[in-house]
């Protein structure tokens, strides 16, 4: 198969990230078996999902991994022109759901495992397909920490869509879920009762007034390649409350975090806590059964460029990019960079496609791909 037939096929897989990816995952080992390469899966606590890797080529230290996940996300309520699970070519541009987000990485990569398996390599190649990274990114964890008694690769190049170029850092992301119970009386004597709509919309406020504060502060040295140069903090979603006339005994919300390189997100998190304590002492004063209560939702670790790391020397030799790159999105570049392993971010497409009705990878991008791939084998060979 060549890397369009692959891509095809694993477009053909609904994969979104509410639903099992095992058909994928089923074919996608039933053909890296073929090919002779050795896969392990990690399946998820239901059993309905799996992350999958393979190692293929010398039972040595110092390969390569290539990483990328598996779901997308939703179709519903995009307008597309085809159907979005058909692979389409129009106009020099392939169509599908995860053709740039980033299906198209996976079959650059498996069409690599099979040219190093055929052709021989000296130093092994390894690939992590991991799940739910759409979701959190935190399925990268355990497939990690499932690769652990593979020979333990020098690089990893996670296959994000970034044209092509070299990606050193990223911003990390930390996601609560607030709850916020009150205390519900009619509204003319809203003093006796506590609102927890309007409980909330403090903590929101100090959301704004924390972006006020952080956009006004000159970016630190690490920060200045990122747009924007600032950590910043993000309501998302809101829901809470009956009727007008009557303090919403309920209040929900997401609050969501990107933190620019050299911030601490722990530091982060405990002003937030304290925040949220404060006005909690506010609502139980009042009646207390009230509370706001903060579970964590997902954490993202951010990607910081390394010194004369191993990843960005090799693909930046492969690309010929000596540029200086960063991104405001997260990867789970991070998760691996935490691991130990040397680590960018290197992929096909353009970012600005991903999510989209009609997302497509170019043509002229998906065969610099394939290029990129041939030249990693052919460094592995060496």
């Amino acid at each position: 198969m060549n890397k369009t037939d692959l891509l095809a096929k694993l477009i053909s897989f609904p994969t979104v990230s509410r639903d099992s990816n095992l058909d994928l995952i089923d074919w996608v080992e039933e053909w890296l078996h073929s090919i002779g390469a050795r896969t392990g899966r990690v399946p998820n606590a239901a059993g309905d999902k799996a992350s999958l890797w393979a190692h293929i080529g010398p039972d040595e230290p110092g390969g390569v991994i290539l990483s990328g996940h598996t779901d997308v996300v939703p179709v519903e309520g995009q307008s597309w022109t085809s159907d979005p699970f058909t692979l389409t070519e129009r106009d020099g541009k392939l169509y599908g759901r995860g053709t740039c987000d980033m299906k198209g990485f996976l079959a650059l990569a498996m069409q690599a495992a099979e040219r190093a398996a055929r052709s021989g390599i000296s130093k092994p190649l390894q690939l992590a397909f991991s799940h739910d990274e759409e979701v959190g990114c935190q399925m990268a964890v355990p497939l990690i920490a499932g690769m652990a008694d593979l020979p333990r690769a020098a690089s990893v190049i996670v296959g994000e869509p970034s044209m092509m170029r070299c990606i050193t850092a990223h911003k990390g992301g930390l996601n609560y879920q607030v709850t916020v119970k009150g205390h519900p009386v009619h509204s003319s004597m809203m003093h006796e009762g506590v609102s927890a709509v309007m409980e909330a919309a403090k903590l929101i406020d100090w959301a704004n007034q924390q972006n006020q504060r952080l956009m006004s502060k000159k970016p630190a040295p690490l920060a200045v390649l990122f747009d924007p140069p600032w950590t910043n903090i993000h309501v998302g979603v809101i829901k809470g409350g009956t009727t007008q006339n009557v303090t919403a005994e309920h209040c929900s919300f997401d609050i969501g975090f990107r933190f620019v390189a050299g911030e601490d997100p722990e530091d982060w998190k405990q002003r937030l806590f304290e925040k949220a304590a404060e006005i909690e002492a506010g609502m139980k004063a009042i009646n207390p059964s009230c509370f706001m209560q903060l579970t964590e939702a997902f954490s993202v670790a951010g990607l910081a460029p390394e010194q004369n790391g191993s990843a960005e020397t090799l693909v930046r030799r492969l690309t010929g990019d000596n540029g200086e790159h960063v991104v405001s999105y997260g990867t789970e570049a991070g998760h691996f960079q935490a691991a130990g392993y040397s680590t960018v971010v290197c992929g096909p497409g353009d970012i600005a496609q991903a999510h989209q009705a009609d997302e497509y990878v170019t043509v002229e991008q998906f065969d610099a791909g394939e290029r990129f791939m041939e030249r990693l084998v052919e460094s592995l060979k060496a």
